[in-house]
C-alpha cells in the first residue's frame, strides 16, 4: 500500500551528534515534508494506513513478535539451527546484539514514533482538514496502535508486574514525534508506569473510536472502542488488576451462555473458520490482514507460515520448527479424535507441524491480535483469582471454549475440587486455543513459572534467571546513554 513519506526514525539510531546530521539526513526527492503530508484529506488517509502498516511489519506483530514468544516456550522444536531464525530465542540465549532483539525493538518503536508523529500532525494541521469527528477516530487509531505497540515490547523487554509489583525498569516512554536526527536519551520508565500509559492509550481509544459491529474487513482491520476495550481485558490481566479485567469484559460478554457482545461479537462454531479467507468473523476483534500486494505481506523469514509450515504439499513453509512432542500435544485431555483444533497439526514424515497459518508463500494469513475467545478465557481467569473460589460463570466461560472444538465436552462445576484446579484448567485451555499465535512465552513470564526444558541441550530457565527476559537491544544502549540494560 503506497503511502506518502514523513522522516520517522527508529529510536536505535537516535543521540548521533550534530555535526552528522547534514550527511546522514538527505531530503530525498519522493518524500513529502511533515508539514506538507497534513495538507489534503488523500495524505491524511494514508498516513493513517501507515500507522498499520508499521505495526503489522514482519519484524513486528505481522510476524517476529508472536514467532518469538511460540519459541521462547516449550511446544516448538528447532529444526533448522538457523541463527536467523529465532534460534536463539529458542535456545533462550538472546543477546542485545541478536537480529530478532535489534529488530524488534526497533519496529516497536518505530510504529510509536509513527503514532506520536502522526497526532502531533493531526493537532497541527489535519483535523482542520478532516474534520473534528473524523480527527478524533484517526487520533484514536494512533493511540490504540501506541497502546499496543508498548504493551508487546513490555512482555519482551521488561520483567513481569508480579516481580517487584511492577516496580521494575519498564520501557522508554517517548511521547513527541521524532522526525530529525538528535540527541534523544531518556531513562526507562517502570514497569507500572508503562502500564499506566498502555491503559490511558486504550482508554482514549475507547472513547475517540465507534463501535462497529463484527463481520467485515473494517470491523477487524482497523482500531475501533470494541477492540480498545477486547485489549484491555488482556492488559489488566497482565496488571494483576483482575476486578478490572472483569468489569471491561462486562462490556463486551454477556452475563449467560452463549456468551455474545451486544454488537453480536461470539465463538464461531468452527475454529477452522476462524484462520481461512475471508477471515472476518463473528470471532475477530483485531488482526492485521495481508494481500499478496508488493509490500503487503510479511518480509522473508518473517511469516508465521514460513516458520511453522513443512514443505510438504499442500504447504510451502520451510519447516522451521516441528511440534515439540513433549508441548502442549501430549496433553491426554486435549483429545485427537474428536477436538478439532488438532486439525492443525500436520505429519510430515517424523515430525509433526502446525498449520493454523496455512497460506502458501507469500504467507498471508491474517495474524489475529486479539480474537473473543481470548476474551471468555481472560475473564475465566480473573473471575477465578477475583473470587478464589469454583466460579460457575467462568465454568461455563471454560466450557464454551472447549465445546466449541470439542462437541463432547461440557464441565460442570463438580468437575474442580478447587478454584486452583479449575485456574490450571482455564491457564491450560488458553495455551490450547491460542498455540501459535504468540502468547506462550509471554504467558509463562506472566504467570513467574520457568520456562520448560526443550532439549538436553536447553535446560529450563528460572523465573529468576537474566535470560527469562529479553535483554535490551544494543543499538539503543550505544546512543541512549540514559538507557540501562536488564540484569
Amino acid at each position: 500500500m503506497k503511502k506518502y513519506s514523513i522522516y520517522i526514525l527508529v529510536i536505535a539510531i537516535t543521540g548521533l551528534g550534530a555535526c552528522q546530521k547534514d550527511k546522514l539526513n538527505p531530503v530525498p526527492s519522493t518524500d513529502i515534508p511533515d508539514f506538507k503530508a497534513f495538507e489534503t484529506k488523500e495524505r491524511i488517509t494514508s498516513q493513517v494506513n501507515g500507522l498499520y502498516s508499521v505495526l503489522k511489519n514482519g519484524k513486528f506483530l505481522g510476524g517476529k513478535f508472536a514467532i518469538a514468544n511460540e519459541v521462547r516456550g516449550e511446544d516448538f522444536v528447532n529444526e533448522k539451527q538457523n541463527n536467523v531464525t529465532l534460534q536463539a530465542s529458542w535456545k533462550m540465549v538472546t543477546t542485545g546484539e541478536a537480529q530478532e532483539v535489534k529488530e524488534l525493538w526497533s519496529q516497536g518503536y518505530m510504529a510509536i514514533n509513527n503514532a506520536n508523529v502522526f497526532m502531533a500532525g493531526m493537532a497541527a494541521a489535519g483535523n482542520k482538514i478532516v474534520g473534528d469527528s473524523i480527527g478524533k477516530i484517526y487520533t484514536g487509531e494512533a493511540k490504540f496502535v501506541r497502546g499496543v505497540s508498548y504493551f508487546s515490547l513490555l512482555q519482551l523487554f521488561a520483567r513481569p508486574h508480579w516481580d517487584g509489583a511492577g516496580s521494575k525498569p519498564g520501557l522508554i516512554l517517548r511521547f513527541d514525534g521524532n522526525t530529525k536526527l538528535g540527541n534523544y536519551a531518556q531513562a526507562r520508565s517502570t514497569v507500572n508506569e508503562v502500564y499506566a500509559q498502555i491503559i490511558k492509550d486504550l482508554d482514549s481509544a475507547e472513547a475517540l473510536l465507534p463501535k462497529v459491529n463484527p463481520g467485515t474487513l473494517t470491523a477487524i482491520a482497523r482500531a475501533n472502542a470494541y477492540s480498545a476495550i477486547a485489549y484491555k481485558t488482556r492488559v489488566y490481566l497482565y496488571m494483576e488488576q483482575y476486578d478490572k479485567v472483569i468489569s471491561e469484559a462486562a462490556k463486551l460478554v454477556s452475563v449467560n451462555a452463549p456468551f455474545v457482545s451486544p454488537a453480536g461479537h461470539a465463538l464461531e462454531a468452527d475454529i477452522q473458520k476462524v484462520f481461512t479467507a475471508p477471515y472476518f468473523t463473528k470471532e475477530s476483534l483485531f488482526s492485521l490482514p495481508f494481500t499478496i500486494s508488493p509490500g503487503d505481506f510479511p518480509g522473508t523469514q518473517t511469516q508465521l507460515g514460513f516458520y511453522f509450515t513443512p514443505a510438504a504439499n499442500p504447504y510451502s513453509g520451510n519447516g522451521e520448527y516441528s511440534l515439540h512432542p513433549n508441548g502442549v500435544i501430549a496433553d491426554s485431555s486435549w483429545k485427537p479424535a474428536t477436538d478439532a483444533r488438532r486439525k492443525f497439526i500436520f505429519k510430515s514424515g517424523t515430525k509433526n507441524y502446525w498449520t493454523k497459518f496455512p497460506t502458501p508463500s507469500p504467507f498471508t494469513d491474517y495474524v489475529p491480535v486479539i480474537r473473543y475467545a481470548e476474551v471468555l478465557l481472560n475473564l475465566a481467569e480473573a473471575k477465578v483469582r477475583q473470587s478464589n473460589a469454583v466460579d460457575p460463570t467462568a465454568v461455563a466461560l471454560l466450557s464454551a471454549i472447549r465445546h466449541r472444538s470439542d462437541a463432547g465436552i461440557t464441565y460442570a462445576t463438580s468437575d474442580f475440587a478447587s478454584a486452583a484446579a479449575l485456574l490450571a484448567a482455564i491457564i491450560q485451555e488458553k495455551h490450547i486455543e491460542l498455540l501459535g499465535e504468540g502468547f506462550r512465552g509471554m504467558e509463562i513470564t506472566r504467570l513467574g513459572i520457568p520456562v520448560p526444558m526443550k532439549s538436553s541441550t536447553v535446560p529450563a530457565t528460572a523465573p529468576t534467571a537474566s535470560a527469562y527476559i529479553w535483554p535490551i537491544s544494543s543499538d539503543e544502549l550505544i546512543y541512549n546513554k540514559l538507557c540501562v540494560d536488564n540484569n
